[in-house]
């Protein structure tokens, strides 16, 4: 497996965006449910969010993201960190 940093950055005013929390989060729950996500939040301030993610490859993730209503909404950007994570946590070893 692959291990990815996603860094969300809004581009649209925030009515926007709160009208599309509910769906974004309701389809995170799909990939965390599929085994792609360890975590997700937004960020301090909140001027875009954080998701620690996992998949077979970068295009996996790519697609994944690509249905997301945040993208889809165009109320998001998303830049994707493929990482590499060698010091974890014991706790994490059956997710890496």
């Amino acid at each position: 497996m692959k291990h990815f940093i996603i860094e969300l950055t809004y581009t649209a005013p925030t009515e926007r965006i709160e009208a599309a929390v509910a769906e974004h989060r309701a389809y995170l729950q799909k990939g965390y449910d599929a085994g792609l996500l360890l975590c997700s939040g937004p960020q301090v301030p909140r001027v875009g969010g954080v998701i620690v993610a996992r998949g077979e490859s970068r295009e996996v993730i790519e697609r994944f993201f690509a249905d997301d209503p945040f993208n889809t909404n165009i109320v998001a950007s998303y830049r994707i960190i493929e990482f590499d994570p060698v010091k974890r946590q014991p706790f994490l070893e059956g997710w890496i």
